[in-house]
């Protein structure tokens, strides 16, 4: 009960603090109920572009933050069976995951997504990790910019990896993956390949055991669903035995479709 009315007050101090913040929506109403407050604050995270934020309303966010994944409960790799060559499907909210890193299906502005309350994969990892994540990617990409130009935008399955901040996960690593805009091609299959090929090698690099892998281009950017998964399988088996690797690789699904092609690869 303690911890309860803890969050409630944090709650309440974060949404006046991010309206002010906003400054166009200081003066939107806050909704009395509890559901419609974390909307309210989720949807001005997800607006809010990467600058400082007071240390005291970060401190504040992050045990928020913090004490919300708990509640939803953290999941640990040793909770997930290994089904095959260290190899594991988990159906559920990726930011809930104890791994060493986990995949996020970026776009190549690489700062996350800015629709409020979108339910895509990139939305949901940086309202949990909190508004440190937005700040670190750009940090990268500007950096990345004085080198390569102004227009500079994250090319397809060139991964970046930066810091999990509240999450479970120590790290996340952000890909960008290919567009299907009509029919599939073998440039399609191909790129998609090299994202999965990629985020292992830049984990490997970093020293990380286990990593979990978002259903990398599916939804939005129109990837067959079922030719994802076998490419995504493929390439996992191809990279763990031809480097004798023990990383520990889970396929995290959201949708029961997908849960019934990877149950097929690999059961």
């Amino acid at each position: 009960m303690k911890e309860s009315s803890t969050q409630n007050q944090r709650l309440d101090y974060l949404v006046e603090e991010f309206k002010t913040d906003s400054v166009q929506y200081k003066d939107i109403q806050t909704p009395k109920d509890t559901e419609g407050k974390r909307r309210i604050l989720r949807s001005l995270m997800n607006i809010r572009m990467p600058r400082k934020m007071d240390k005291r309303v970060l401190a504040v966010q992050d045990d928020y933050l913090q004490e919300r994944i708990r509640e939803n409960g953290i999941v640990k790799p040793e909770d997930i069976p290994v089904i095959r060559d260290g190899m594991s499907i988990w159906q559920g909210d990726i930011t809930r995951l104890a791994v060493d890193a986990i995949v996020n299906a970026a776009n190549s502005q690489m700062l996350g997504c800015f629709v409020p309350m979108h339910t895509c994969i990139d939305n949901c990892i940086h309202t949990f990790a909190g508004v440190q994540l937005r700040a670190e990617c750009n940090r990268q990409m500007e950096n990345l910019r004085m080198r390569y130009g102004s227009n500079y935008e994250q090319p397809t399955a060139i991964p970046m990896i930066t810091d999990g901040y509240n999450l479970p996960a120590k790290k996340v690593i952000h890909v960008v993956g290919p567009i299907v805009d009509g029919l599939l091609t073998k440039e399609h299959e191909e790129l998609l390949a090299q994202c999965y090929q990629s985020c292992l090698e830049l984990a490997s690099e970093n020293g990380l055991k286990s990593i979990a892998f978002c259903c990398i281009s599916t939804g939005v950017f129109m990837f067959p669903n079922e030719r994802a998964a076998e490419i995504a399988v493929d390439t996992v088996r191809k990279w763990l035995d031809e480097t004798g690797s023990d990383m520990r690789v889970i396929f995290n699904v959201f949708k029961d479709e997908d849960k019934g092609y990877y149950e097929q690869l690999l059961c």
